[in-house]
């Protein structure tokens, strides 16, 4: 049977839509003008930009950097970190918003756990610092730490020039807090913050040494409620503690103080702090010179990722890498053989 013809609800079919894929990219020199005129999205847009795996994308990224590098460097960059459940996103979102209320920009810098199956953040920290979000003074960048050390995606050091390029004086970067190698996050900042909590006694003897050794400031956070006397007794133990250890910065006394997001208290101590650590850092040259040697590592950083990259490029190498993977389950190889089969001159290698 032929059936009936008809139209869903009596509404006659029109013409089907085509839809016109825009433009992708914009021109270099508008991207950087609207992005240091202050631009959210064209800040947004850059730094997925240089985000991107594109070679096309990459190129025009680090042209634009290159064009927007003379108005770099006028940021004061702070690292947070702390074990999870510390508060770093409320404390972040506190203290943004009263920086950004008093006329800093600033910009939050925000490590996601990367998710094994997308590769995308986890965490959400946009979602998760509201108010921050919406204010005009702020900008929130949340990013996949993609399995980078420490938790910091391998372009954070670039997304934070293009935010001071676009007039952000204060850069807070949050890391995952999971207590691997935060030097990653130190080596890219000028003052290191450690969020703890109460419960000193088995707190300090859990802590690392290591990672206490790295801040400039100790901030015993959630001091509120039943929990502000333990607080403060906390930090009483923390100053005893911090003698003993060698200081994260030369010719700076790493203190502790007691912080409430949500009482908004001990904010203003933490700032007065960090300005304090500035001038005296900008004073003796350790500013300057750690700035230095950190680029000096970002580009030794450098060198590695990009050797790594076109090791893994050349045509055969991937198949070549699972072959050798194979004879290594089989036994055929040691470890340190296929590794050195792997560098050898093709008309040298043996095979599996």
């Amino acid at each position: 049977m032929g059936g009936i013809e008809s139209v869903h609800d009596g509404m006659v079919s029109g013409p089907r839509k085509r839809f016109v894929k825009k433009k992708r990219l914009l021109e270099k020199g508008e991207l950087a003008e609207r992005l240091t005129s202050g631009s959210r999205l064209h800040l947004a847009k850059a730094i997925t930009l240089l985000e991107s795996t594109h070679a096309e994308d990459k190129q025009a990224g680090q042209e634009l950097l290159k064009e927007l590098l003379p108005q770099t460097g006028r940021s004061i960059r702070i690292g947070i970190t702390g074990v999870p459940g510390a508060g770093k996103s409320t404390f972040i979102e506190a203290f943004g918003l009263k920086l950004a209320e008093a006329g800093h920009k600033v910009a939050v810098l925000a490590i996601d756990p990367s998710s094994t199956v997308t590769g995308g953040s986890i965490l959400g920290d946009k979602t998760r610092m509201e108010l921050l979000a919406k204010h005009p003074n702020a900008f929130i960048r949340p990013s996949p730490s993609s399995g980078t050390l420490g938790g910091v995606h391998k372009k954070t050091r670039e997304t934070m020039l293009l935010c001071e390029a676009a007039g952000y004086d204060v850069i807070l970067i949050e890391t995952v807090g999971v207590g691997q190698s935060e030097t990653v996050v130190r080596g890219m900042v000028d003052f290191f913050l450690l969020l703890v909590l109460t419960g000193a006694g088995d707190e300090l003897q859990g802590m690392k040494k290591g990672i206490m050794e790295l801040a400039d400031g100790i901030i015993v956070h959630k001091a509120d409620g039943e929990n502000e006397r333990l607080a403060k007794k906390t930090v009483r133990e923390y100053r005893q503690i911090l003698h003993f250890l060698q200081p994260a910065s030369p010719g700076w006394t790493t203190t502790a103080m007691p912080v409430s997001s949500l009482k908004e208290t001990g904010l203003d101590d933490v700032w007065t702090t960090i300005l304090q650590f500035q001038a005296e850092m900008e004073k003796s040259g350790v500013w300057s010179r750690r700035r230095q040697e950190q680029t000096k590592d970002w580009f030794h950083a450098t060198i590695q990722d990009y050797l790594l990259d076109r090791f893994f490029a050349e045509p055969g190498r991937k198949e070549q890498v699972l072959q050798l993977e194979q004879g290594l389950l089989e036994g055929k190889w040691t470890v340190a053989g296929a590794v050195e089969e792997l560098f050898q001159p093709k008309e040298k290698r043996r095979g599996d």
